[in-house]
Formats: structure tokens, sequence, C-alpha cells
């Protein structure tokens, strides 16, 4: 039996990286960063317009490589020390608890049931490392000490905002308890330690340990590929117990940082050539899933609300807490809009309490069409102000 050459995987393939080009063309003509290009790029060719590329399982592979291997490689710039900061861990505290409450009222002023009042609060702590940590790598501002507490920020604000949709579904479905919530963070505390100790203690040393030998004279490759194993094993052992894939990654990569390689390919440069591919994809998969075509008047009212919301409570609750820790005005306000993004984390959270039953097709495409607006207007803000002019890590 024939089938049509755009069902094909080349012809999909094909098809994606040329609308991730397309997406860098668009960033360049409105002089924006190329994760805006690809996201607007994404959302015309998807069904919200054209309806050429829709939110296959395929492209939905595609992008879950993309987000591992794009935290991979930040994680690569990273050492440990830089995420063990008592700061991050109040902006983290903070900016999950002021968005939960402000997305519950907010549910709650506006007509919705307890339970999508949860849920919305829920979708609301989450921040997407990803779409940050690539805007701050593009600009060349990473290694600031400001790109630094939002990643470190993101990665404990990431852990929290599973716990809270943890204790959302417990608390909706009731369930809850307060045995189910402790095991829940001793787990997933456990994981971090343990991915952190078992990466830097034993997979490092066995990575300089191969390069030395004979074998990895003979191919200088085979380091490469191990790391790149070790990453997606470290992704998966994450999912396992319940966290985001992409903190796996990111734990890999911070472990792998000091690695010293004599005769093999250095990892940092074979990593960004696939992040050059993948990371793209993932942007403009987050463009494709989102479908303008489901608002209704009352939903956009709603988005705006909630968008609005979403900005506004992780200024308050990372920003100032920030300031109130001795960092400066802009750096807060870097910290600040750095955690704005939802991105895919507050998509995941939506689409579960869609299928659970827990929220109806309306709130789903509120939240869906949160996450993208609060995507796009992070990079919009830090080239257009807070990082205007600059090129050099402040």
């Amino acid at each position: 039996m024939s089938t049509g050459i755009e069902t094909t995987i080349e012809f999909q393939m094909s098809l994606l990286l040329f609308v991730a080009l397309t997406g860098y063309l668009v960033a360049s003509r409105i002089n924006q960063s190329a994760v805006v290009g690809e996201i607007l790029v994404g959302l015309i060719v998807g069904p919200s317009f054209l309806a050429l590329i829709t939110y296959t399982d395929f492209v939905r592979s595609l992008a879950a490589l993309g987000a591992v291997i794009l935290l991979f490689v930040i994680g690569l710039e990273f050492d440990l020390k830089d995420l063990l900061d008592r700061r991050y861990i109040v902006i983290g505290l903070f900016g999950v608890a002021v968005p939960w409450i402000g997305g519950f009222w907010l549910a709650e002023a506006m007509g919705y049931p307890f339970g999508s009042a949860v849920f919305v609060g829920t979708a609301m702590t989450a921040t997407s490392i990803a779409i940050t940590a690539n805007v701050l790598k593009e600009m060349g501002q990473l290694n600031s000490a400001a790109a630094r507490a939002v990643i470190g920020t993101a990665v404990i604000d990431d852990v929290l905002s599973l716990i809270a949709l943890s204790v959302s579904v417990d608390v909706v479905s009731g369930t809850f308890s307060l045995l189910t919530v402790a095991t829940t963070v001793f787990k997933d505390l456990a994981f971090i330690v343990v991915a952190g100790a078992v990466g830097i203690k034993l997979v490092a040393p066995l990575l300089e340990w191969i390069d030395r030998t004979p074998f990895a004279r003979r191919y200088p490759e085979f380091v490469f590929i191990t790391a790149m194993a070790a990453a997606f094993f470290f992704a998966m052992g994450a999912e396992f117990v319940g966290i985001s894939a992409i903190i796996g990654a990111f734990i890999a990569g911070i472990s792998f940082k000091g690695v010293d390689l004599v005769h093999s390919r250095d990892l940092k440069e074979g990593a960004e050539y696939l992040h050059i591919i993948f990371a793209s994809i993932f942007f403009v998969s987050l463009g494709i899933l989102v479908d303008i075509n489901a608002l209704t008047p009352d939903i956009m009212l709603f988005l705006i609300a909630l968008t609005v919301m979403a900005v506004i409570t992780k200024l308050i609750g990372c920003g100032i807490p920030a300031r109130l820790q001795g960092v400066s005005t802009r750096n807060s306000l870097i910290i600040g809009f750095g955690m704005v993004p939802r991105g895919e984390v507050a998509m995941i959270v939506a689409l579960i309490g869609l299928n659970q039953g827990l929220i109806d097709q309306g709130v789903y495409v509120a939240i869906v069409m949160m996450s993208l607006l609060t995507t796009v207007i992070t990079p919009i803000v830090y080239r257009n102000w807070l990082y205007r002019g600059s090129t050099d890590p402040a």
C-alpha cells in the first residue's frame, strides 16, 4: 500500500528543519531571539493557520530529544557549586508559592470550579528552564551572575512545580496525605543528590579513563557517544522518579563539565551540533502545539488575565526575594523575567489535567496559550530592555 510523501519521516524531518531555518530568518528581520522566530513560524505552519504540520508522535519525540540535549549542553556550562546557593532556594520557594496563589485566586474569581482552579495555580508555578537558558546562551550571557541565579532557581522551581503537580492531583482526587508529599519530596531530592554524585564521582572519571586508552585513540568519538548515552540514562532516571527528564540531562551536563579529555572529541562541541538541530525543532514544536482556533471570547478574556497574572506573580515571587537578598535591581528583574516562561512544563501540567478530566477544554487552551505568550515575552524583554546593547557577561 503506497502512502503520500508528506507522511514519510524524511519529509517531516526536512520540513521541520526548513521551518526552523525560516524561524531564524524571521527573528533576524524583527531583531529578536531565534527562539521567538521559531515559535512564531511554528504557530504559522501549525493548526492555527496553515496546518502544514501537526503535533504528531514523531514531532513530540523530536521535541523531547531537543529539550534533553539543550539542557545537557546548558549543564556543561555550570559547576555544581553555582547552584548550591541558599538564595536560589528562597527565590524558588516564593517563585512557586506566589504564582500558585495568583493562579488559583484568578480562576476562582472568574467562576471556575475548585479542581480547575487548583490546576491553573499548579500550571502557573512552572518555569521552562530550556527557554530562558537558550536565550541567555544565544546572547552570550550564560556565564553572568544573573544567568546562574536564573538557572539555579529554575532547577529548584522545576522540582517544586512537579511536587506541586503531584499534590494537586491528590487534593483534587481526595487522596492527599502529608506522607505522600514527604515521600515525593524525599524521592526527588534523593535522585538529584545521587545522580550528581554518580555523575561526578563515577561517570566523569570513567570517561577520562576511557579517553586514555588505546581504544579511544583509535575511535575518538567513543567517549562522546558514551557521555550522550549517560545523559539520556540520567534523563530516563529523572522521569522514572517523577522529575522532568531535562533535569536529569542538566545534572549529567554539570557532572561532565570538568572532564579532561586528551584524545577524544570535545563533549561540548559534539553536543552543540546536536543542540543546533534538535533544540530548533523543540522551539518550533511549541508553536505547532497551539491552536488559536479554539479560542472563544470568554477564553480570550481568561487568557489575557492569566498571562498578566503569570508575568506579575513571577516578577513578585522571584524578583522581590532576589532584591531583598542583596541582588541588584537590574539582576533581580533579569531573574524575575527569566522565570516567566512557562513553556512545555505548563503545557504538560494542562494536558495531565485535561486527560484526567480535572479541567475542561477551555481552561486547557488558555493554559497552553499562556505558556506560549510567556515564552515569547522573556526573549523580547531581555533583548530590547534588560540586555539591550550588552554582549559581555555582566
